[in-house]
């Protein structure tokens, strides 16, 4: 049994995705040295709090890193009713009374005798990513394009069914655009014909411009969205979190005024919202200046690229849409959560993947990371075969 573990393991540092990895540990190691920074005012009980659960949180990704990286994505999705059930069940126990309301949301679940509180959209979205990539690639297999109505329909009523199924439950509806723009990702690399992007996408922004000025839109949607064109509208309101965040991030200049130094950082509560959350980007530019953000931003643009390095060298159709899925995801929360931060895009509820804090979203991004090393893994045997 021990010789058998072993050689796993030697196969794992020999095959799997040992850059990704890498780069995975550097960004996480990184983002706790800022929640050490960003929960320091609560008090060093607190801190130390935080930073280890992190931290334990980093140790569980791990061992999710390596046990996916031995798992072909392509036998486990054959089990595909088994990971639907489990999807729409999980999302589903928010409704019981594990569920736990937060910032209007109803999208965590706390388990007795478990020291942090699971968010299932999180988890889900690795599920979406390996049912959606294989219902593509079986369309494929059918149709041979993806150009008519028909031949997209499969795939997108899984999209709706699954955001419908996230915004109902939990009124989540950030998690919810995520799932929408993995979908756009992957389909893109499908093949999914130009015009039904361009027609999605101009009955999305119809609709939800009707909405608006009809004034059907729920008053704290249309709020963000209003506040974005008009920084002074309720800056004491809505707007309060991203006037603050943008002063933070603002104030840092080049270089920072120091870590466990920002003006903001280390004051009250109430000086920077979520500072260790949604809004660490702001804090890091508060302390860490411009060049903190830009080594953040090259971070996270590297696991992006690597993710989509793998892809390329993926020995199947499925393993090569289910990378693009996971860099997706990357993509959309990054771009996401800095826009929030630099006001551009409405506060959704995002993190900034690997460096906020976040127990479930740690070890979900590791999980989907692992999947992508044992994408790389298989078209190395492959290859050497």
């Amino acid at each position: 049994m021990f010789n058998r573990f072993r050689g796993m393991l030697s196969d794992f540092f020999q095959q799997a995705d040992l850059v990704l990895l890498g780069l995975c540990c550097g960004a996480t190691l990184f983002g706790m040295v800022l929640i050490a920074s960003a929960t320091r005012y609560m008090g060093v009980s607190s801190m130390i709090r935080y930073v280890g659960v992190q931290g334990a949180a980093m140790l569980i990704g791990l061992a999710a890193y390596v046990l996916l990286s031995m798992v072909d994505v392509e036998l486990l999705v054959k089990h595909w009713r088994l990971i639907f059930l489990f999807s729409v069940v999980f999302i589903l126990l928010l409704r019981t009374p594990l569920g736990v309301t937060r910032n209007g949301n109803r999208a965590w679940l706390a388990i007795p005798h478990v020291p942090v509180s699971i968010q299932p959209a999180e988890v889900v979205k690795i599920a979406f990513i390996l049912l959606l990539s294989k219902q593509f690639e079986w369309v494929r297999e059918q149709r041979r394009e993806l150009k008519s109505l028909g031949s997209v329909a499969l795939p997108a009523a899984h999209l709706l069914f699954m955001v419908g199924l996230i915004y109902v439950v939990s009124s989540d509806m950030g998690s919810a655009l995520v799932y929408v723009f993995i979908f756009a990702c992957i389909a893109l690399v499908a093949g999914v014909a130009w015009q039904w992007f361009a027609l999605g996408g101009a009955a999305a922004a119809a609709g939800i411009t009707g909405l608006y000025l009809l004034g059907k839109l729920p008053t704290h949607m249309a709020d963000r969205f209003h506040v974005l064109f008009d920084h002074s509208f309720d800056p004491q309101g809505v707007g309060w979190q991203q006037t603050r965040g943008l002063l933070a991030l603002g104030s840092g200049g080049w270089f920072g005024q120091g870590l466990f130094n920002g003006t903001q950082t280390q004051a009250g509560r109430g000086a920077l919202p979520e500072r260790h959350t949604d809004f660490i980007f702001a804090m890091t530019g508060e302390e860490l200046g411009f060049f903190g953000c830009l080594m953040v931003i090259v971070v996270l643009a590297a696991i992006i690229l690597r993710c989509l390095w793998v892809a390329r060298q993926a020995g199947s159709d499925y393993a090569r849409l289910v990378c693009v899925g996971m860099a997706g995801m990357l993509i959309f929360q990054t771009v996401e959560n800095i826009g929030m931060c630099l006001f551009v895009m409405p506060v959704i509820g995002l993190t900034l993947p690997f460096f906020s804090y976040g127990g479930s979203s740690i070890v979900t991004l590791y999980a989907a990371m692992g999947i992508v090393s044992g994408v790389k893994k298989r078209a190395l045997m492959n290859w050497r075969r």
